[in-house]
């Protein structure tokens, strides 16, 4: 019997961060440290980098009370998928 997977279900299991996810902040900049919204970094750098091939994802996070500015080209490491979303 062939199990059906849903890919939300696949995509939380291995950790991996779509745009829109509800993550949580754990980088170098202590006072940003908790909940934000994370889309693909479409900055010039990051926009460039990615032009030229190489496999820099970074993340901009939006604050989802729309309260506070965001980090941007935040690193993958910086984040974890959080369990509320």
């Amino acid at each position: 019997m062939k199990r059906h997977f849903d890919r939300d279900s696949l995509l939380r299991s291995i950790g991996l961060i779509e745009p829109g996810d509800l993550v949580t902040y754990h980088g170098s900049i202590p006072e940003l440290h908790g909940l934000w919204l994370a889309i693909p970094c479409l900055c010039r750098l990051c926009t460039h980098a990615d032009e030229m091939g190489l496999p820099v994802l970074r993340y901009h996070l939006i604050d989802p009370w729309e309260e506070l500015s965001g980090p941007h080209h935040v690193r993958p490491e910086s984040i974890t998928r959080s369990a509320a979303s």
